[in-house]
């Protein structure tokens, strides 16, 4: 997740670079036929660029609009996560009694574990970091088992709900309190993937690419009559908002890619490593996850 600060102008030239390498081309290119023989470009009225520009403005405001809104659900259903994390080891530390206290604190490290394996499992990396140092060897070989790891924590959890209510550890209310607690879990957890594996429509960033393209060529041809280098460096500086907006949008449209623009997981199971450790009263507590720079994973 980007942070309210300065944004490197090197972040931003690597976006860019490539879309701004083909805008020199064109506009140089332009220039070259201009300087050959000014008859073999068409005189285009300067309505036509001007009426390119303002439709890919509203095409890109329309996909910069919808990718916040993927991005912004990720961020709720992870500020989701964070209560009902804390909500789950609550429920378990006020609903039982003391003997039950070790199943608590395995129940509370392993939900430590899911939000840890989930956030990995999101980014298409190993599940295991962050997580597997708070789990029981026998709980770490029997998630293996699972194409789903978190989804076989959450099983864990269940079956730890279900023993404490065989035991008498829990009443029937409150063991159907605890069971509506894991339920919104595995809901929060099926967003989020939903959103993973929901693609944008590649269609649509394809065509505006080009449409970009097709109003940088067009208006570079209009502006014929800037002479020399000032014609590339007008068409080079009217392009590169264009396409910043557009890696924008892009890059928005998927929050769990492990970019800096992520929904910053890693940072949010940091938060709820420390909360729980801090219901559960045990040592050490870590530190918040500190930003790399200018972001937050």
């Amino acid at each position: 997740m980007l942070l309210n600060t300065r944004i490197p102008f090197g972040y931003i030239a690597k976006k860019s670079w490539r879309d701004s390498l083909t805008v020199l081309v064109i506009a140089t290119l332009v220039e070259l036929v201009i300087g050959f023989n000014r008859d073999y470009l068409p005189a285009i009225p300067v309505q036509i660029p001007t009426f390119l520009g303002t439709a890919i403005s509203l095409l890109l405001s329309f996909k910069l609009n919808q990718s916040y809104e993927r991005w912004w659900e990720a961020r709720k259903i992870w500020g989701s996560i964070v209560n009902d994390s804390r909500t789950l080891v609550r429920q378990l530390l006020s609903f039982t009694e003391p003997g039950a206290h070790e199943v608590v604190r395995r129940a509370g490290l392993r939900q430590i574990a899911w939000c840890y394996a989930l956030g990995q499992s999101l980014r298409g990396l190993d599940w295991r970091v962050g997580a597997v140092e708070h789990l029981e060897e026998d709980d770490a070989i029997e998630c293996e088992r699972h194409a789903n790891k978190p989804v076989a924590l959450l099983q864990l959890h269940a079956r730890d709900v279900a023993a404490l209510a065989q035991g008498g550890h829990l009443s029937d209310f409150r063991r159907v309190a605890l069971d509506e607690t894991l339920t919104r879990l595995t809901d929060h957890m099926g967003k989020a993937e939903r959103i993973k594996s929901t693609v944008f429509p590649r269609t649509y960033r394809t065509f505006l690419h080009w449409f970009i393209y097709l109003f940088i060529t067009v208006l570079s041809i209009t502006l014929t009559k800037v002479e020399g280098p000032w014609q590339i460096a007008v068409t080079t500086a009217i392009a590169i908002p264009f396409f910043l907006l557009e890696k924008t949008a892009v890059h928005l449209q998927d929050p769990f890619t492990n970019r800096p623009t992520d929904t910053s997981v890693t940072a949010i199971a940091r938060t709820i490593e420390i909360n729980l450790r801090q219901l559960l009263d045990l040592e050490p507590v870590p530190e918040p996850l500190p930003p790399q720079g200018f972001y937050l994973m």
